[in-house]
């Protein structure tokens, strides 16, 4: 390939020298890294060089890393798409992504030999519908010649979507060079070694699952999955680390939140194998943190990150405990300082702006939001993370909240418009605001909706929205409230106070 330094050249050397170590463990079911080769090339061949924009049905299952490592050997450019969400959104990410294939997987690593995936969906008129193979028989996969396409540092390696104010999501087009810098980086952050086993827990659908998957498969370590990881259960979770001998576990900074508290109600400790634990999406609680340390857990890293879709995976952090911390948290638990690659810049208001080759292109489709959000300073391109921060002395960086309406659900950013864009689409609904909620340690979403006028004494209204919403949006962007209010509060401006009609109707029965 042309680009000498991709990410798939790193894949193909941790295979060249781990060829019978485990790549990925599945409910104790293991892929060699040689097996895992062989399936990532069977599936580009299938693909054909250069197929385009490829949607991936991204299940919990080894089956979506090869789907995965599979497009990108082929040079085409992967799409998650949740087989869970709603099928209006399925197809409104496909057609926004400008998907020309789908990979239907299975729902586990290896599939009932001649069995396809089920589609519960069609595709879409033009869009050419590929069955993943099964795990390929190694004897005939040795006469599968390479096909690893030839690739530059600006192609596309993936697109994911951030929320968007006029209710459609924003393609965020993400070139391999960026992603190839930020795992190499991460692998380095992380100090992984072929002895490390991490655990798959992150959703597939969403960028920091490829802090999980490409550091691991780039280093010759060990991807677990389990489905204990999402049982609901911290005893099971617990237990699972423990006999899968995990190493290294990356979670949001909610559950981190959720997982003290069950620590310190059970004066338990995390498993003797864990060295690592990397939290970020959301701000640390300094009182969790306080938890933490109280502990006993010493020995352990435990590393704060931040990072945008926009400028690709981590980048910033810091070691907040153990044997690489350095100095106490004041009352807003830092983000750190910027990874080597990253170059940062602080704007007007304390915006974090930042730069450095791991930036995406921009969004697809979409000049306007792109050259707003991606500037240039001094001849070098910048994101407008839309964070305010704080710079001490030492330089490290602490987040001082958003400039605009932006939240972080369950980790993910969502703009309270696009939610109510949706909500306004309901026909008997007149106006609606939607507001984020502290609870506990982590944020929801409340709305309260205003009747139209043939509405106006409907007592299913609030019912009704949530049902239409769960058939349209994904279920982080459906609110854990919905209120039915008289009207809402607006600004002198006469526009919708949000954080006001919260204010007014915090108390109203749901």
């Amino acid at each position: 390939m042309s680009y000498p330094h991709d990410l798939m050249k790193d894949f193909a050397d941790a295979v060249s020298r781990y060829p019978d170590r485990p790549a990925i463990t599945h409910n104790g079911r293991t892929i060699t890294y040689t097996e895992l080769h062989a399936w990532t090339r069977t599936i580009a061949r299938r693909l054909g060089p250069r197929p385009g924009v490829v949607g991936v049905m991204a299940s919990r299952s080894p089956a979506t890393v090869a789907g995965l490592l599979g497009t990108l050997a082929a040079g085409g450019t992967y799409v998650p798409i949740n087989p869970a969400h709603p099928w209006p959104r399925r197809r409104a990410l496909m057609a926004a992504s400008g998907c020309t294939t789908v990979i239907a997987t299975e729902p586990a690593a290896t599939a009932r030999p001649g069995k396809s995936a089920e589609s519960t969906q069609p595709a879409e008129p033009g869009v050419r519908l590929v069955d993943l193979p099964n795990l390929p028989n190694l004897d005939e996969a040795a006469d599968t010649p390479e096909t690893d396409a030839v690739v530059a540092g600006d192609d596309p390696a993936y697109i994911l979507f951030t929320s968007g104010s006029t209710g459609a999501p924003k393609p965020v087009v993400t070139p391999r060079r960026a992603i190839t810098t930020a795992t190499r980086a991460l692998r380095d952050l992380f100090d992984l070694t072929p002895a490390d086993r991490v655990l798959q827990f992150a959703s597939l659908n969403w960028d920091t699952c490829f802090e999980e998957i490409l550091p691991t498969l780039t280093t010759g370590a060990t991807l677990v999955f389990h489905d204990h990881a999402h049982s609901g259960s911290f005893h099971r979770v617990l237990r699972m680390i423990g006999a899968e001998r995990i190493t290294v576990l990356d979670l949001p900074s909610a559950f981190w939140h959720e997982l003290v508290r069950h620590l310190v109600d059970e004066r338990a400790t995390l498993p003797a194998c864990v060295r690592l634990v990397v939290i970020g999406g959301e701000a640390v609680s300094p009182a969790r943190l306080a938890d933490w340390r109280a502990l006993g857990s010493d020995g352990i890293r435990l590393v704060n990150t931040y990072g945008c879709t926009e400028t690709t995976l981590i980048t910033h952090a810091i070691d907040l405990h153990g044997p690489l911390a350095a100095g106490g948290v004041g009352e807003r638990v830092p983000i750190g300082r910027p990874l080597p690659h990253v170059r940062q810049h602080l704007g007007e208001e304390g915006e974090l702006l930042v730069g450095g080759p791991s930036l995406a292109l921009g969004y697809r489709g979409l000049p306007e939001a792109t050259a707003e959000r991606f500037v240039e300073l001094g001849g070098e391109r910048y994101f407008r993370t839309g964070d305010r921060v704080s710079q001490a002395v030492d330089g490290v960086l602490a987040y001082e909240g958003r400039l605009d309406h932006e939240l972080k659900i369950r980790g993910i950013r969502v703009d309270p418009g696009e939610v109510e864009a949706q909500i306004s689409g309901h026909p008997r609904v007149g106006a609606v605001a939607v507001a984020g909620v502290t609870v506990a340690d982590h944020t929801t979403l409340a709305a309260y909706i205003v009747p139209g006028p043939p509405a106006a004494d409907d007592p299913t209204l609030a019912t009704d929205v949530r049902d239409y919403l769960r058939d349209r949006v994904p279920c982080h962007l459906v609110p854990s409230r919905i209120t039915v209010v008289p009207e809402l509060v607006y600004t002198a401006s006469g526009k919708v106070d949000r954080a006001g009609s919260h204010r007014r109707y915090a108390s109203a029965t749901v």
